[in-house]
């Protein structure tokens, strides 16, 4: 797809937003000012910007534990998003949902997940909504490397197969699932080979390059908005920080961090930007700051807001 320079300009803002936000987010935790875990995004935001650029109003995503990333490229407002972490009422969850549970039911967003790979059954059953409303909506699904190994995961791509659903599964495969390497748990030389096992096309991408994240997704949206079925798509990415804020993080070497950072998906797609004459050294500079402001902005909002009432502490519970 050709997308035009307001909209390429608009993916590197929010590739930005993500990096700041879950920058804000790890300082908050050091600082005891979040409580609960939370696993940060930094180094995946090409990902989730790819993804989401093609989604439709009426389109519908299940995300991970992960999922911060995924609720700002969908255009999440970042104020309220902030407020949810700091478990405040102006919250999308009014503070009880917290980093893994936010969710924005109204605008496709069925929620980010606790559960290792429990919005893939999830995204099925939005899928097969949507194909009983006769919709040419699409679902889009993000899991990690280690949800491929759940049954939840072969389960929900046999019948998403069979019923020829529209959903499109994208693991975000980041080396490690935990403190566990990809290559010591799946024999099969990539995740997306087992797309063969249930009759559907699989694509093998640079989890790090926006643009070919966008192209497979694309492809994938448009099969299953054609009633052609699902796509799976492993995009091959790596997290800069640990699994989570309670990781040691002794599994892996500095050196291996370090070249990964090299392959900043940001400064990749700023690069290519540039390059193609679309972003001056000047524009990047505004739009950093501009971004930068915008998480402040919504730090500021989140510790000003209310705390949740009491009285309210069993409404929207459902489990």
């Amino acid at each position: 797809m050709e997308f035009s320079e307001e909209v390429l300009l608009s993916m590197y803002k929010k590739m930005l937003l993500i990096r700041y936000f879950e920058e804000k987010v790890d300082e908050f935790f050091a600082r005891a000012l979040i409580h609960g875990t939370t696993h940060l995004y930094v180094g995946e935001e090409a990902i989730a910007v790819g993804a989401c650029v093609h989604l439709e109003k009426g389109d519908l995503f299940t995300s991970t534990h992960r999922g911060h990333g995924h609720c700002i490229a969908s255009g999440a407002d970042v104020k309220r998003m902030m407020a949810e972490l700091l478990g405040k009422e102006t919250g999308y969850s009014h503070g009880k949902g917290g980093s893994m549970h936010i969710a924005d039911v109204e605008a496709g967003n069925l929620g980010a997940n606790g559960v290792v790979g429990g919005g893939i059954p999830l995204a099925v059953g939005a899928g097969l909504t949507l194909k009983m409303k006769n919709s040419d909506r699409v679902a889009l699904c993000f899991f990690g490397d280690g949800a491929a190994n759940q049954g939840g995961f072969h389960e929900s791509l046999n019948l998403a197969s069979i019923w020829d659903l529209p959903v499109v599964f994208i693991c975000e495969n980041n080396v490690y699932g935990m403190s566990f390497p990809v290559k010591k748990a799946i024999k099969a030389k990539t995740i997306a080979e087992r797309s063969k096992a249930y009759g559907i096309p699989g694509d093998l991408v640079d989890g790090n390059d926006v643009f070919a994240v966008s192209d497979a997704v694309e492809a994938a949206v448009k099969r299953a908005r054609k009633g052609k079925g699902p796509t799976l798509i492993e995009c091959q990415t790596y997290r800069w920080k640990g699994h989570s804020k309670s990781d040691a993080n002794v599994y892996r070497t500095q050196e291996e961090i370090e070249n990964w950072k090299k392959k900043c998906p940001i400064k990749r797609f700023r690069e290519k930007l540039m390059k193609e004459n679309l972003l001056t050294r000047e524009q990047a500079e505004r739009i950093d700051q501009a971004a930068k402001k915008e998480i402040e902005e919504a730090t500021e909002f989140a510790m000003r807001s209310q705390e949740p009432n009491p009285e309210n502490l069993e409404e929207d519970v459902y489990a």
